[in-house]
């Protein structure tokens, strides 16, 4: 029996939004860029709390969060991917506003060949020759940026990571992505309202919202972030794994756009040498995405018995 893998339009126009709605981000930050990095953050868990919650009980979906909240493991494993989400997202804050968004770019578009790696290494999965070869690429564009400016990319690397971590560990996390979502935002409340109430009590030393727009654009943080991840888990279901990885680097093309042309961030000759590179690598990454795909059907046609 071969299994059957099509993609469909409405999956194809919800991962499409979601992921122009990621790309677009970098505008939101910039409108609160005024406002501490860290208070940005924190209100971006505080008010995406409430929605992921109301979107959860309206589609009743909260039976396997009981069941995880039980569990010391669960809750323990949790932890983890709710610290890796944490500083993911609080890199991407602190490049915006300090006008280096090229950086988490570059991060992104190294994030699948990364997460490649991290499969062959943790999961031992075997890599064939155009997946090594672009992997070695990105590394090459790396040590281009690197030494163009002088220093390694941290942020680039810490978003590349960071998300390339809390992806595998999401996959030893054994709960739907967005009730795990919701775990994760209710282990990381506890710290962001104690940093809230701390930097009330201290005013001055953590600038904050200080007018009710600012207010009403925090607020707008939470939608920012919940909206694109229940679009993305809806679309991701109704696509094949190769569309996938093609449509993932819509959202830092995006990004690399409005930094260029928006921002107007520096974008010399050896960066645009370091992000052609990692372009070809990711092109021979796409190639092998495809041909994985194309034989897929046929391992399922001969492992699975016929149903005569």
């Amino acid at each position: 029996m071969v299994e059957e893998y099509n993609d469909t339009r409405s999956g194809f126009l919800l991962a499409l939004t979601a992921y122009t709605i990621w790309g677009f981000t970098p505008f939101y930050i910039k409108s609160v860029e005024h406002i501490h990095a860290l208070h940005i953050l924190v209100y971006r868990i505080v008010f995406s709390l409430p929605i992921i919650t109301l979107v959860l009980i309206a589609m009743g979906r909260t039976s396997d969060l009981k069941s995880a909240l039980t569990s010391w493991r669960m809750v323990g494993m949790a932890f983890i991917t709710a610290a890796l989400v944490t500083i993911n997202w609080g890199v991407f804050i602190y490049s915006v506003v300090t006008d280096r968004s090229l950086e988490t770019a570059l991060g992104y578009y190294i994030n699948p060949l990364f997460t490649v790696m991290l499969g062959a290494v943790v999961l031992r999965e075997r890599l064939d020759k155009l997946q090594m070869t672009a992997i070695a690429l990105a590394a090459v564009g790396v040590a281009v940026v690197t030494w163009e400016v002088g220093r390694l990319p941290w942020m680039a690397l810490a978003v590349t990571v960071s998300w390339g971590l809390y992806a595998l560990a999401r996959r030893a996390l054994p709960i739907g992505p967005n009730q795990g979502f919701l775990l994760e935002l209710l282990i990381l409340a506890v710290p962001a309202f104690a940093f809230l109430v701390y930097s009330h009590l201290h005013v001055g030393q953590f600038p904050g919202p200080v007018t009710m727009q600012d207010y009403v654009l925090l607020m707008f943080g939470g939608l920012v972030t919940t909206v694109p991840l229940l679009l993305y888990a809806n679309g991701a279901k109704r696509l094949k794994l190769s569309t996938i990885g093609i449509m993932q680097y819509v959202a830092p093309t995006i990004i690399f756009l409005i930094a260029v042309f928006v921002f107007r961030e520096p974008f010399s000759s050896g960066r645009a040498i370091a992000f052609a590179i990692i372009w070809s690598a990711l092109g021979i990454y796409s190639i092998s995405i495809f041909r994985t795909m194309r034989r897929r059907p046929v391992m399922i046609a001969e492992e699975t018995p016929p149903l005569d």
